[in-house]
């Protein structure tokens, strides 16, 4: 099915000049129409779930447009790609640690709080 960017930008949850932005700078390539209007098919609607995923990890922008390059060049990139996405997987691993061990202070600064509440209150 196709979509034309009004329905597309609905079906995606993402605004029109958000999609002309990210044409723009490359992350998506829509087809043409007869009367040159943005047609967008379902690969589209995958392909910007999950550019907005690679957004939530964090990934900057710039690796996200090479990303999408590659992407668009053809499977002879995968191994690029892999590259690409494995370096973000160390980047999140290493954030994840950071806010594991963030948690575990801040559950020790809770509990000290607490404990000393309920010293004063006795």
């Amino acid at each position: 099915m196709n979509y034309y960017i009004g329905e597309f930008s609905k079906k995606v949850d993402l605004s029109i000049d958000t999609l002309r932005y990210y044409e723009k700078i490359g992350l998506i390539y829509p087809t043409r129409d007869s009367i040159n209007k943005r047609l967008y098919c379902e690969k589209d609607v995958e392909w910007l779930k999950f550019i907005i995923r690679l957004k939530e990890t964090n990934m900057p922008i710039k690796q996200i447009q090479y990303y999408s390059q590659l992407r668009y060049e053809g499977d002879t990139t995968v191994e690029k790609r892999l590259e690409l996405l494995e370096k973000q997987m160390d980047r999140l691993k290493i954030e994840k640690m950071k806010i594991e061990e963030n948690i575990i202070h801040l559950d020790k600064k809770i509990n000290n709080y607490k404990k000393m509440i309920i010293k004063n209150n006795k």
